[in-house]
């Protein structure tokens, strides 16, 4: 059963004591680097600065209300759960990334998963029908978002195909082809349930990798 998100404080980031510094961050992130100045101003006024500490959820798998993150430092995960409450971890991701659940908001669908903090998380965030607005009238920014949100969509689908035809090495070489930078980042238990297989046999693995 998925915990109830908490409230946390939410400071507008054009009052941020920080925003200077946040504004670059913001700028290299995966879909927000191709705004102009004026533009990256223009978002500015509908974003809220956000911290979580590790374990704690943004989104509830089930939520109705979603909102756009862009991470400015920390790690998330995107977990699923059935209703008997076993989990899978989808993805992973990192500063300059995004997540999101616009598909399904899209689809006027309840969050299919849950987004939580393996880290201490900053992000900004904005809710998704206003980022939507936005983005109509960025059209680049729009087919970069989407084409991204595509590529996570294809990278999951992969991942999961992984977990049926690989062995538990094959799985973890594939994750430290494809991810060489998250691997001291996440801790060794949630990779192991993120590639399905026991904490011992990944550091086994790790051992003679």
């Amino acid at each position: 059963m998925n915990p109830a998100p908490h409230a946390f404080p939410e400071i507008l980031l054009v009052r941020h004591p920080l925003r200077l510094m946040l504004r670059s961050l913001l700028h290299s992130n995966v879909v927000l680097r191709c705004l102009t100045e004026p533009e990256l101003m223009e978002l500015e006024e509908h974003l809220s600065i956000t911290e979580v500490k590790k374990g704690e959820a943004l989104l509830v798998q089930g939520a109705q209300e979603m909102d756009q993150y862009f991470i400015l430092e920390g790690v998330l995960k995107r977990v699923v759960a059935n209703p008997e409450g076993k989990e899978m971890i989808l993805r992973f991701s990192r500063e300059f990334e995004i997540e999101t659940s616009y598909a399904a908001w899209r689809l006027e669908n309840r969050a299919p998963y849950s987004i939580r903090a393996v880290t201490r998380v900053r992000v900004a965030k904005c809710p998704l029908p206003i980022w939507a607005e936005f983005m109509v009238r960025h059209p680049k920014l729009k087919y970069d978002f989407e084409f991204e949100v595509m590529r996570l969509m294809s990278e999951i689908m992969a991942h999961t195909i992984t977990l049926h035809l690989l062995d538990a090495a094959g799985r973890m070489e594939r994750f430290m082809r494809k991810h060489p930078e998250m691997a001291g980042l996440i801790p060794k238990k949630e990779l192991a349930l993120h590639l399905n297989i026991s904490p011992e046999t990944l550091s086994r693995l790790l051992h003679t990798h």
